[in-house]
């Protein structure tokens, strides 16, 4: 190679051996084989050499020898950046962790499987509700004393955040007609705050209607649910009460670490809600049930406020992993 030529190698060289970063690496390409760089500068001079072949070919190997230097330079580059992001294996690990479910989830899908065992199949229902479905056809009319005691959240004059899933049990009533058998978790809503109210909180309610259905079949299923869910056997008791959409109606106690404690309420299903979904009362009969999530919980895992529920406290809620 002519001597200017190779003059000009090395001067690349010594360049590219100072050269850290890609951004360095592109300049010096451009300052030589761009458009007005050294070597493409050169390519200009060859209709003045008195042997344009031969300079032709010496400044063909000139560019060859200049983009391979400049390749390689970058690729060494290229590595060294790869090998400064790489991850440093000896460095401890970050402690990353699974999340839980929550307690008021764990309870819903063990209380809806041990349902889905007995035969009912799972519904569901729009949280904001007409005053028929929550009220009227569940045989509260309006004035009803009964309405006060549901501490209502009212959205405007018609619609309402539903007091209890029961309207869940209207709509499937009306949309399927009888023999029916289901359960209806979910959201419900009252003006309520203390340690055992929250004005969010959760429900289950049962429904089951079909010929020659009676009290029995409701006690049983719901001392064997007891049975179930704390998965011992457990006293209980089922004292008279008073429901709009029960008669009889009545709630069931439970003998609880040595004291007696109401847990749900439940009852035949009055006739007139029947009559207000179309189902004849001469032919069919059933029984309805309704149960706080959050007291099962409470009990089940030993819970004395129920705010803690919903206070997001990691600590409280890591309790819990492992359980299904």
């Amino acid at each position: 190679m002519e001597p200017q030529y190779t003059s000009l190698v090395q001067i690349l060289k010594e360049k590219l051996d100072t050269c850290k970063t890609e951004n360095e690496l592109l300049k010096i390409k451009a300052d030589f084989l761009g458009k007005n760089g050294l070597i493409t500068k050169e390519f200009a001079n060859i209709r003045d050499a008195l042997d344009k072949k031969y300079t032709g070919q010496q400044l063909n190997l000139l560019k060859t020898q200049a983009e391979t230097l400049i390749k390689d330079s970058l690729s060494k580059i290229l590595n060294s950046q790869i090998y400064d992001n790489a991850i440093d294996v000896s460095l401890p690990g970050r402690n990353i962790s699974n999340g839980t479910r929550h307690p008021i989830s764990l309870t819903i899908n063990n209380i809806s499987n041990i349902f889905r065992g007995y035969g009912f199949r799972i519904e569901q229902g729009n949280e904001i509700e007409t005053e028929f479905y929550n009220f009227e056809a569940l045989n509260i009319p309006p004035n009803h004393p009964a309405r006060d005691m549901h501490d209502t959240f009212y959205i405007d004059t018609k619609k309402l955040l539903r007091t209890h899933t029961s309207s869940v049990q209207i709509h499937s009533m009306m949309r399927t007609g009888a023999p029916i058998k289901i359960i209806a978790p979910g959201k419900v809503y009252r003006c309520d705050s203390d340690p055992t109210h929250s004005p969010m909180f959760h429900q289950l309610e049962g429904l089951y209607i079909d010929k020659e259905i009676n009290f029995c079949h409701l006690k049983g299923i719901l001392e064997k649910f007891i049975a179930d869910y704390f998965q011992k056997r457990i006293e209980t008791r089922f004292r008279p009460s008073y429901f709009p959409f029960t008669e009889p109606s009545a709630e069931l106690d439970i003998k609880f670490r040595g004291e007696w404690l109401e847990v749900l309420g439940c009852g035949m299903v009055h006739d007139n809600v029947l009559k207000n979904v179309g189902i004849n009362t001469k032919q069919y009969s059933g029984f309805a049930f309704g149960l706080g999530i959050e007291r099962f919980a409470m009990l089940k895992f030993d819970i004395r406020d129920l705010r803690s529920f919903y206070e997001n406290d990691m600590s409280f809620l890591k309790q819990f992993r492992g359980l299904s």
